[in-house]
């Protein structure tokens, strides 16, 4: 699997250039944002996927950067994600598929990647948020702990009181920062395989929403989903088509029970 970090690549899996996210426990994702570049001027359509029933779901435990795996539940599920994108991608369509690097979106990824016949790319940057020394402790444990940003003030840079964890300015900054180049790529088909917390900022970004004005934001959409974004070659305009169509899942299950 190919990474959107550290060197230069194309979509076969070599590596191109990365610009850094900010993190204040992983050295490698420092940086500051990149400015702006010139965008592709094509009919683009991005379906942004959340991954399906993953092991901390059915575990109870916290997950962000926690390295859980899919249930085999969220096995069957990511196939009908990638059959449902199957149907939906004209067939001679160039297709990439970039993904958050932990398990549950690796193999979500993987299945879809494979009915394309692409590689799929790794980006660290489209990871969920960090709970820090929460990840992988019981949901009990972190809801004792948690403080929840205020309703008015600095929610964006709120310290959720859980050592090591992300504020949302960074979590935004990073995933923005994932965004401007994804968009930069010439390709009028991309799926991006990420986590529920970050599809918010991934749609905020198409919409152009600035990182500041995100305090109050929150785009929900159910494990599996997929989120449909498109751009038009005349006016340039940033469509939200769908939020979190399940639709997919409701043939998986039929399925199952028949």
């Amino acid at each position: 699997m190919g990474r959107l970090e550290d060197g230069v690549a194309d979509r076969r899996g070599e590596r191109i250039d990365e610009p850094g996210g900010i993190d204040h426990r992983h050295p490698q994702f420092a940086g500051s944002l990149p400015p702006k570049t010139e965008r592709h001027p094509l009919v683009r359509s991005i379906y942004v996927v959340t991954h399906p029933e993953a092991t901390h779901h059915i575990e109870r435990v916290v997950g962000g950067w926690y390295d859980s795996r899919l249930t085999p539940a969220g096995i069957r599920a990511a196939v009908s994600i990638a059959q449902a994108l199957r149907a939906r991608i004209p067939a001679d369509a160039e297709v990439e598929v970039i993904s958050s690097d932990l398990q549950r979106t690796r193999r979500t990824a993987d299945e879809t990647a494979t009915v394309f016949g692409v590689q799929p790319i790794e980006d660290h940057r489209l990871r969920e948020r960090s709970y820090g020394e929460a990840e992988g402790r019981s949901q009990e444990w972190l809801d004792q702990r948690f403080v929840p940003p205020p309703v008015l003030g600095d929610r964006m840079g709120h310290d959720v009181g859980v050592p090591g964890a992300e504020t949302t300015r960074t979590f935004a900054r990073r995933v923005y920062a994932a965004m401007e180049e994804i968009l930069r790529r010439p390709c009028e088909h991309q799926i991006i395989v990420t986590h529920g917390g970050t599809l918010t900022f991934v749609v905020a970004c198409w919409i152009g929403m600035p990182i500041e004005s995100l305090g109050h934001v929150n785009f929900r959409a159910s494990s599996g989903s997929i989120t449909t974004l498109h751009e038009d070659d005349y006016f340039h305009g940033h469509q939200l088509v769908s939020l979190g169509d399940t639709r997919h899942l409701n043939a998986y299950r039929k399925r199952t029970t028949a």
